[in-house]
C-alpha cells in the first residue's frame, strides 16, 4: 500500500520476537513491536532514509489475540469472535535513521464480526489463510468477509494506517506525491469516514 504515494521504498523482513510481555497492555505490545522492527533494520538502511516499522495486533477485552498456533486455536479465535465487537490495534513506529529521531503513532480501530456459521470457519481454515493472522482472520478475504461492518481505519486493519502515516511523515516534511486517502478509498473500495478526522491530527482512528 505504500505504492499509493508514489514513494521510493524498499520491503525488509525484521525478525523480533512477537511474543507479549507479562502485563502488557495491547497499545504498548503493538509500540514496542513497532520500535523493535524499527529499529531491527537500522543497521542494514541507507543513511538517509526513514525506516517505518508496524506491528498489529487483535484484542478482545483486554485480551492480545495473535496468530494461531494450529487450527485447533484458529477455529477458537474465530468463534470467540464471531457477532461481537473487538479492536484491532496498529503500532507504527518511525525512525529517522541520520540522527535516530524516533517517534510512533497508534491505530484502535472497532471491529463488529457477523455472526458466521461454524461451517464458514472450517472453510476458511482450509484455506490455510487464518494461520498467519493475528485473531485468525482478514478482513480482506473475499470468500469469509468476517466483519459485518466498518466504521473506522479499514487500512489500519489490514495493518497500514495510512493517514497515520501520512500524518507522521510531515513531521520530517515529507509529502506523497499523489492523494493517498482518495487512492486507498478507491482500493479497499470503501469510503473512510475518519481520514479527514485523523489528517487534522485528532487521535480518534
Amino acid at each position: 500500500m505504500f505504492a499509493l504515494g508514489n514513494w521510493d521504498f524498499t520491503v525488509i523482513v525484521a525478525d523480533v520476537d512477537e511474543t507479549p510481555l507479562e502485563g502488557e497492555t495491547p497499545r504498548d505490545y503493538v509500540i514496542r513491536l513497532a520500535k523493535a522492527k524499527a529499529l531491527a533494520i537500522q543497521p542494514r538502511a541507507e543513511l538517509d532514509a526513514i525506516i517505518i516499522g508496524s506491528d498489529t495486533t487483535v484484542v478482545d477485552g483486554n485480551e492480545i489475540l495473535g496468530k494461531p498456533v494450529n487450527e485447533q486455536v484458529a477455529e477458537k479465535m474465530l468463534k470467540q469472535l464471531r457477532g461481537r465487537t473487538h479492536q484491532v490495534y496498529t503500532g507504527v513506529a518511525f525512525l529517522r535513521v541520520s540522527d535516530g529521531t524516533l517517534f510512533t503513532e497508534l491505530s484502535i480501530t472497532d471491529v463488529p464480526m457477523r455472526n458466521y456459521s461454524d461451517e464458514e470457519i472450517r472453510a476458511y481454515i482450509k484455506t490455510g489463510d487464518p494461520m498467519d493472522k493475528a485473531g485468525a482472520y482478514a478482513i480482506q478475504h473475499p470468500d469469509f468477509q468476517p466483519v459485518a461492518f466498518m466504521e473506522g481505519c479499514y487500512a489500519g486493519v489490514m495493518g497500514l494506517p495510512l493517514c497515520h502515516i501520512l500524518r507522521a511523515l510531515r513531521r520530517f516534511e515529507i509529502t506523497p506525491a499523489a492523494d493517498v486517502p482518495a487512492a486507498c478509498q478507491l482500493l479497499l473500495k470503501y469510503q473512510c469516514p475518519v481520514s479527514s478526522v485523523i489528517l487534522s491530527g485528532e487521535t480518534v482512528s
